[in-house]
């Protein structure tokens, strides 16, 4: 697994900070992804990490939808510094 240099900086930021911010629960659920990626590529019948890993993604994506919906300035920085995908919004 790659360590990103903007991930230990942040942690180290969020200690002192609010661990209830979107942020905050958007940057742990990406380095859960990251770490299950990398098990399931050594370990690739793990069904149960697998699901794990689906149910994580789910909740970082409702996560990131709601605050593209509330805060688009902090969504779009936010994804920047992790350095994950923009999310496909459905307009109704």
């Amino acid at each position: 697994m790659v360590k990103n240099s903007f991930i230990s900086v942040i942690s180290q930021k969020e200690n002192e900070e609010n661990r209830g911010s979107v942020e905050f629960q958007v940057f742990s659920f990406t380095t859960k992804i990251r770490r299950l990626t990398s098990h399931l590529e050594l370990h690739k019948k793990d069904f149960s990490s697998q699901r794990g890993l689906r149910k994580i993604l789910g909740k970082r994506q409702r996560l990131l939808a709601y605050l593209s919906k509330k805060n688009r300035g902090r969504y779009k920085e936010l994804i920047g510094e992790l350095d994950i995908r923009e999310i496909k919004t459905v307009e109704a």
